[in-house]
């Protein structure tokens, strides 16, 4: 079996209403994905190549992979990962780019030998996987009924957890936030913010410590992504677990803040760090090192599928003979925000029971992609 083609594609739909955080808003959902074939008709879908991405995807690595053989994931992997070693083009898109054609070859792989990728990463440690709601983003005259009345619908689904947005509005407005969204909720579902790196390390420690008393389980990105030393910074001043890494790319940037354990929680992404090949070793890296790994997830059912398999497989960090998810079991992001591209091109879209989302079962991702939704679209 050998690859003989390899297609990208640009996924867009509108929103009906626009929404933000703290680094911009936003009035479409748009995705990346890869399709490659093998001359014997097996067919993988990848995420990852997005924009410029995709280049790197259809210009370097295509003419480097068509007559390879598939199933040699790690053989390619390093070879995609060699051809922008040196010039380090494997931080950013070129990151991403690695990581869609990696989840597309372990769907291969999975298809071809009739197994599920958590057959082929060694077994699954769990056959679901909890996942805490992600939406409470801002919009439009949001405030306090819209944004209520969805937190509100997320405890009634089933949900354990939530997270929303900090970081986009002037510090005072987002504390009235928080605080409204944790009266609303009550306080046995777990609450979680995300800055998205709108802060420096004094500023989060400001907004940080004025959250503190609203039980918040953790707080996501408050500095930039590279501050490895606001990080340390943060984690030293604050009582709440502080969580990052979903815009990092490899096992490379991961290793200084996972070595100084500057996250409490790290939150690789499987369309960024390298694909599911990078996202296991770094997963099985922080686990090591006593730091949860909560993956970040905010994309199609291919996405989704990929983060499933191995968060399945990470061990609970500690081990216990009865772990608890959100204290030593994985827990996963689910985006509940609107998206025609997560609910129409698979058949069947993820759903929640309970707070958790089933591992798939069946070859590959075991996810079964229209191409024909995917194709309509298409930009």
């Amino acid at each position: 079996m050998k690859i003989a083609g390899i297609e990208t594609f640009q996924l867009s739909a509108p929103l009906g209403r626009p929404f933000g955080w703290s680094q911009g808003w936003i009035g479409h959902r748009s995705v990346g994905l890869v399709k490659v074939t093998t001359d014997d008709g097996v067919v993988g879908w990848g995420e990852g190549c997005g924009g410029a991405a995709a280049a790197v995807v259809e210009n370097d690595f295509g003419p480097m992979l068509i007559g390879e053989d598939p199933m040699n994931r790690i053989g390619l992997w390093q070879k995609m990962f060699a051809m922008q070693y040196n010039a380090n083009v494997a931080v950013g898109l070129g990151g991403s780019a690695i990581s869609a054609v990696d989840a597309a070859l372990w769907d291969i792989a999975g298809k071809a030998l009739g197994q599920p990728v958590y057959q082929l990463l060694g077994g699954r440690a769990r056959d679901k996987v909890a996942v805490y709601a992600t939406g409470l983003y801002y919009t439009e005259g949001e405030f306090p009924t819209r944004l209520l009345e969805e937190a509100r619908g997320y405890v009634e689904a089933g949900f354990r957890g939530m997270k929303t947005k900090v970081g986009g509005l002037p510090m005072d407005e987002d504390v009235k936030r928080v605080a409204a969204l944790r009266e609303t909720i009550g306080p046995d579902i777990k609450l979680m913010v995300d800055a998205n790196q709108a802060y420096n390390a004094t500023s989060a420690i400001r907004i940080g410590s004025r959250l503190a008393d609203l039980d918040i389980l953790w707080f996501e990105e408050p500095v930039n992504a590279q501050d490895i030393k606001g990080y340390l910074q943060v984690k030293s001043a604050l009582p709440m677990a502080i969580a990052g890494g979903e815009n990092l790319r490899t096992r490379y940037e991961f290793s200084h803040f996972l070595s100084r354990r500057a996250y409490d929680i790290a939150q690789p992404d499987v369309i960024n760090v390298g694909g599911v090949t990078e996202m296991r070793n770094v997963a099985m890296t922080a686990n090591t090192q006593g730091i949860q790994v909560n993956p970040h997830v905010w994309g199609s059912p291919v996405m989704i599928a990929a983060s499933l398999h191995v968060a399945s497989t990470i061990p609970p960090c500690p081990p216990s003979g009865d772990p608890e998810p959100y204290v030593q079991e994985p827990v996963m992001e689910f985006d509940r925000t609107p998206s025609l591209i997560r609910e129409e091109i698979m058949s069947e879209p993820f759903d929640q029971k309970d707070g958790f989302l089933a591992v798939p079962d069946g070859p590959g991702l075991g996810v079964e992609i229209d191409e024909k939704a995917v194709r309509q679209l298409s930009v």
